[in-house]
């Protein structure tokens, strides 16, 4: 009742009773189909998007009942009631065959490449590790917190700007406070580099190569209820956390290869998050810069600075890209301020928040009312009708009902950007089923806005073409209102080394 999940089954863990429950004997004993305990566990995922990932002691706690056919027939008629069978028809349940196929396709893996990686990273490891002990002049555990915070605040005198302390009083080492100190000491670019090299190898460089089948090829558990946006997830492994914005990580990408006669083709949808913001909010000024094919960052950049765009620098770009990204995910003053970096004021965040919601007055009115929809209705609903729902909305402590406003402001895009995605997966599927091409092409990955194919290299070029028309076709002119979704195209023998068409 108080959506504690896990906390059930630890407490039994703890106490040695984690036998087969009733959920389980009951399944036993009524042989439920696994294609309809899919379908049934997705139909609770649309009704309760908090509970991802639904088994059968949610479907039977949620609607109250004793067997899985009682506990279907009230998901699917509150599922009804709550306008959800549209997402449910045509987007989920077509997805589910799809998603099943690309789990037992998986994708080539070259383990001796990860191999080299491995030996080269232990090496770099080792050698910044002595770095650090040198530069601090003694030997200490780089992963205890509390060790760590001795050498930099006490043996090298290091104070971050309006430091914060753990729940148990302790200094914190963690990446944010650290960021503060990276201009005063070298250690701190060295201790972000050895944590980033220690986290790659645990999780991905000397741990992938013991999860490749007999086949050669890593099959990762994609779950397309497992977010609470709608977004696809996966597990064992999580291909979608697999870093890109660092050259370290990126090298991992270069082990996911296409089999032998094949090529990797990749197709991203292109900066759809914010078209998506222009066409639910209808800015005129969001809709001109998209429809007329121009770059959004730098037109906010010359908006925000009143500068004209031609006079737009780097800096002023990747400022006003994360003024972008920070209005979509419900930004303040204060967390903008963090996130365009230490040489900004709290005066100046203010005057480009300020500004941003001047110039794009559409936007802020959609912001605006969604947030007074979500606080009325308790929810929000994507373009699709896909609705997450809010309890914190409406609560008397701010702080909460702070969070609910930030996710209510970007539950309708990031919702309909998953549901594009996921229409995008069907779509493409009848198409090769259509053209009895499914031994040609085979979907073996998506990460967030990327559909990721292995097809026979004769054809790819063809079928690539072919994939992104239907890709860049999934809203109708009335739907966009001229804002055109845009696909990019990669092609290669691997993940990490793909060319642009």
């Amino acid at each position: 009742e108080v959506e504690f999940r896990t906390f059930g089954d630890r407490f039994k863990k703890l106490l040695g009773l984690d036998q087969p429950g009733a959920a389980s004997q009951k399944k036993n004993a009524e042989d439920i189909d696994a294609h309809e305990l899919k379908r049934v566990a997705i139909a609770l995922w649309l009704i309760r998007s908090d509970i991802t990932n639904p088994n059968l002691d949610d479907i039977l706690g949620f609607a109250r009942k004793e067997t899985f056919k009682e506990a279907r027939d009230v998901i699917f008629k509150t599922l009804e009631q709550r306008g959800g069978m549209n997402v449910f028809t045509n987007i989920e349940e077509p997805l589910i065959e799809v998603v099943e196929s690309m789990n037992t396709n998986g994708i080539e893996l070259d383990v001796d490449s990860l191999k080299k990686l491995s030996k080269e990273y232990h090496t770099e490891l080792s050698a910044i590790e002595k770095r650090i002990y040198k530069t601090a002049q003694t030997t200490f555990n780089i992963n205890s917190p509390k060790q760590l915070g001795e050498v930099l605040f006490d043996k090298l005198g290091l104070l971050p700007k309006n430091q914060k302390k753990t729940s148990t009083g302790q200094r914190s080492t963690k990446e944010s406070e650290l960021e503060k100190l990276r201009e005063q000491h070298p250690i701190i670019e060295d201790i972000f580099t050895y944590r980033e090299l220690q986290k790659l190898l645990s999780t991905y460089i000397d741990t992938l190569p013991k999860m490749v089948g007999d086949d050669g090829r890593l099959h990762a558990e994609f779950l397309q209820a497992g977010t609470t946006t709608g977004r696809m997830a996966s597990q064992d492994p999580n291909l979608q956390n697999i870093p890109i914005k660092t050259r370290h990580g990126r090298r991992i990408r270069t082990a996911f290869v296409a089999k032998s006669g094949c090529v990797l083709v990749a197709l991203d949808y292109s900066q759809i998050e914010l078209r998506i913001a222009a066409i639910l909010s209808q800015d005129k000024k969001l809709l001109d810069v998209f429809t007329e094919g121009g770059d959004i960052h730098e037109a906010v950049a010359a908006e925000v600075f009143n500068v004209p765009p031609e006079l737009v620098d780097k800096e002023m770009r990747r400022r006003a890209k994360v003024i972008n990204f920070g209005i979509l995910y419900g930004m303040g003053v204060n967390a903008l301020r963090a996130n365009l970096g230490a040489d900004t004021t709290q005066k100046e965040a203010r005057e480009f928040y300020d500004t941003y919601f001047r110039q794009y007055s559409g936007l802020a009115k959609w912001i605006d009312h969604t947030k007074a929809d979500a606080a009325r209705k308790g929810y929000t609903e994507t373009l699709f009708g896909r609705r997450r729902y809010f309890e914190g909305i409406t609560s008397h402590l701010p702080h909460i009902q702070a969070a609910a406003q930030r996710m209510a402001i970007n539950a309708p895009i990031q919702g309909t950007q998953a549901d594009v995605v996921k229409i995008a997966m069907v779509r493409i599927n009848e198409y090769i089923q259509k053209h009895h091409l499914a031994e040609s092409v085979r979907l073996v990955s998506q990460v967030h806005d990327e559909l990721i194919y292995e097809i026979e290299e004769n054809i790819a070029k063809q079928v690539a073409k072919d994939i992104k028309d239907i890709m860049e076709h999934i809203l109708t002119p009335e739907q966009t209102h001229g804002v055109p979704l845009l696909v990019d195209v990669a092609i290669g023998d691997n993940w990490g080394d793909m060319e642009k068409q």
